[in-house]
């Protein structure tokens, strides 16, 4: 069994975009993506990547400022949260967020840790760092429905480096 957190490897930003596609092939739902990283580290690039991806043909739009945006693809329900605007979890409350998480939900939620007690607990986290021009991808799996989907991504990226 691996070690957690996983460490990737992005050179750039088209790595992160292709993190994100590998993670779409291996969705399934329910499951909970925190999304954590200073400013500037991807975080909104890997979510609107994984929303693409997983088949929304439309504009997705960065959350900041509304919060929630919704997307519903081949009968998946993605929320797509981003908290860097709120002060304390309690203002998440008018969203009825756990009330929103359907058996064919994707929650991706950015800046958890500023609402992390209003929070469903995650499946996986996906923490992005800076390094040099590129970024640190680390996985960390509590669930095992979050493991499973490292597992898998873990896989490909593997695979992927050695061909």
């Amino acid at each position: 069994m691996r070690e957690y957190p996983a460490i990737v490897r992005l050179a750039d930003e088209s790595e992160t975009v292709e993190l994100a596609v590998r993670f779409s092939q291996h969705i399934r739902p329910p499951l909970v993506l925190f999304l954590r990283g200073d400013l500037g580290t991807g975080k909104t690039t890997f979510a609107r990547a994984l929303i693409q991806a997983l088949g929304y043909d439309g504009r997705v739009k960065s959350p900041t400022f509304g919060l929630l945006e919704t997307y519903t693809v081949s009968g998946l329900e993605i929320l797509h949260l981003d908290l860097y605007r709120i002060a304390q979890a309690r203002e998440l409350e008018f969203l009825a967020i756990r009330d929103l998480l359907v058996g064919n939900s994707l929650l991706l939620v950015e800046w958890p840790e500023r609402g992390e007690s209003a929070l469903p607990k995650p499946d996986l986290v996906l923490s992005l760092d800076h390094e040099g021009a590129g970024r640190i991808a680390s996985l960390n799996a509590p669930s095992d429905a979050g493991k499973a989907l490292a597992e898998a991504v873990l896989r490909g990226v593997q695979e992927a480096t050695s061909s």
